[in-house]
């Protein structure tokens, strides 16, 4: 029995990244060893086990064969026979095909190391078009890996546009569709997800509402990238240095502008009324990925306010009341947080604004501290019962707002 550190683990020790993840293969055993030795079984279509002291995750070496579409058409092939080169033969990316021997020595078959200097997102085999999940993979190691300056191979983005073609991706499920995405909003260059995907030709499959952005057209004088789909990718990456790691946020940026899609070519490139239009094709892309509630209401709420937020200073105390409430600001202010990262990131979106301040932000804050510092008491105490309440104690918020210093608009 020959156990080997393997993928993710070893491709980020040689970047000298942080090593968040340890998988292993074992090569010449068999289950009965490995639950002899005090593993435990955790694999359901093939052999995997957690070590029994470090919980890091064993999996028998194993080939798979294609059986039939989407992700699970797979026929998984476990025994003490299969080499580790088989079992790394089957992975995505050469990146991700090194394994580490227990003295420390790599063995690379495919050139892994090789591609991690020259920085590039390489197949391994053709096999790889055989799981269109894949696709979305490599889409999300390019947000991952893009700032240190990887891009995909023109073969694999080749075999990419081939698997589109094909309807490949049209059997992937949506749960592994979102959670892919979900992963890659939350890199460090989202935008590299889209621009993959689009150059692939799966965002017009997958994210039909998003890809219906590029081309078009913004006013020059508030966005000077002008193409709204541009804009869109500009919002996701400066949603990542505001609020990094935070896939929320990155929803939030990437559907905040989908009503410019639907906007008459008579009016462009003027968006009137986009903040509401943007509402339907953000539901219907929630639905289809069976999106998790918290994104999904967060993401509505930027869709429909992120105006609002811009124009804070303009806003009638009353309208900042309602914005809070809306958003339930007052008894849940870190859903305020993640609204204002996301409005922020929309504002300083654009070419030759990156650097702006987002005072807004600073303000409804306030606003939020001093409508939350009102109580019920006092009013209580005068004798009021019911609505009445409600309404002496939204009457004292929209004053304590009101009394705020602010900007001149």
């Amino acid at each position: 029995m020959r156990i080997y550190l393997v993928g993710g683990a070893v491709r980020d020790k040689l970047l000298g990244r942080t090593v968040a993840d340890r998988d292993h293969v074992v090569v010449g055993a068999r289950p009965e060893e490995l639950l002899a030795q005090g593993y435990r079984p955790v694999g359901k279509d093939f052999p995997v086990f957690l070590h029994p002291r470090t919980g890091e995750e064993y999996a028998l070496a194993r080939t798979e064969r294609k059986t039939g579409h989407g992700y699970h058409g797979f026929a998984f092939h476990a025994d003490p026979g299969v080499t580790l080169e088989e079992d790394l033969a089957r992975r995505d990316l050469t990146i991700n095909a090194m394994a580490e021997a227990e003295d420390g020595s790599l063995v690379d078959p495919f050139d892994g190391a090789r591609d991690l200097e020259r920085r590039l997102l390489r197949h391994v085999s053709p096999a790889f078009v055989e799981d269109p999940v894949r696709l979305l993979r490599v889409a999300r190691f390019a947000a991952r890996f893009a700032p240190l300056g990887f891009s995909v191979a023109p073969e694999t983005m080749a075999l990419m546009q081939q698997m589109v073609r094909d309807g490949e991706v049209d059997h992937l499920v949506p749960e592994r569709v979102w959670q892919e995405t979900r992963k890659a909003l939350g890199e460090a260059q989202p935008s590299a997800f889209l621009r993959v995907l689009r150059e692939s030709g799966a965002l017009a499959v997958l994210f039909p509402e998003v890809d219906a952005l590029y081309g078009v057209p913004q006013r020059a004088e508030f966005h000077p990238e002008i193409d709204t789909g541009l804009h869109v990718e500009m919002v996701l990456d400066m949603a990542a240095r505001i609020a990094p790691g935070s896939d929320v946020v990155g929803f939030c940026a990437l559907t905040h502008d989908l009503g410019k899609a639907l906007t008459p070519a008579d009016v462009l490139p003027r968006h009137l009324g986009h903040e509401h239009a943007g509402v339907a094709p953000l539901q219907r892309l929630v639905a289809r990925l069976k999106v998790p509630t918290e994104h999904a209401t967060l993401a509505e709420q930027v869709c429909r306010e992120h105006l609002n937020a811009h124009r804070a200073f303009e806003l009638k105390p009353a309208t900042v009341l309602r914005l809070l409430s809306s958003l339930d600001a007052l008894r849940r202010p870190e859903r305020l947080a993640l609204f204002l990262a996301a409005c922020e990131a929309d504002k300083r979106g654009r070419l030759g604004h990156e650097h702006d301040a987002y005072p807004q932000a600073a303000y409804l804050r306030q606003a939020r501290d001093a409508a939350a510092a009102v109580s019920s008491a006092p009013f209580v105490a005068r004798g009021l019962q019911g609505p009445a309440i409600g309404e002496a104690m939204a009457a004292a918020r929209v004053a304590a707002i009101a009394a705020l210093c602010r900007p001149l608009a």
